[in-house]
C-alpha cells in the first residue's frame, strides 16, 4: 500500500505536529509542525523538513545551522493526526543549543534546567 499524505489529519491551518526522536537513543529531541508538501519533501530528500510557522516557509533542519536531521523511519499514529520521525541528529537539535528542545523538568513545583547548552555556555 502506497502512503498519501493527504491521508494524514492535519489541524485547521493544514499542519500535523511532528516529533523527532534519536534513532539510537530514543531521546526524544523536539516537536515541530509539517504540512502535507513538507512531508512530501521529508520522505523525497531524507532530509526533514517542517513548516515554520513564524517565517510561513519550509524549514529543512539543519540548512542554516548544519545542525542536520536525516530521517531513519517516519511513523504515523494509529488516529493518523501525530508524526514521530526517528533521525540521525548532527549537532544539538534545539535553537538553544541543547541537545533536545526538551530541557526543562518540574521537580517539586519548581522548573529544573536538566541540559546545559552543548557549547558548555
Amino acid at each position: 500500500m502506497s502512503f498519501d499524505p493527504a491521508t494524514l489529519r492535519y489541524n485547521d491551518a493544514g499542519l500535523i505536529p511532528a516529533i523527532a526522536q534519536d534513532a539510537d537513543s530514543g531521546e526524544v529531541l523536539m516537536m515541530a509542525w509539517m504540512n502535507a508538501a513538507a512531508v512530501a519533501q521529508t520522505l523525497e530528500t531524507g532530509r526533514v523538513t517542517y513548516w515554520s510557522r513564524s517565517r510561513q516557509a519550509f524549514w529543512i533542519k539543519g540548512e542554516t545551522s548544519g545542525n542536520t536531521q536525516e530521517l531513519v523511519h517516519f511513523r504515523v499514529d494509529c488516529d493518523r493526526d501525530c508524526l514521530l520521525v526517528t533521525v540521525n541528529q548532527t549537532g544539538p537539535a534545539c535553537h538553544t543549543g541543547r541537545r533536545s528542545c526538551f530541557y526543562t523538568e518540574v521537580q517539586n513545583g519548581e522548573e529544573i534546567e536538566i541540559l546545559t547548552p552543548m557549547d558548555g555556555t
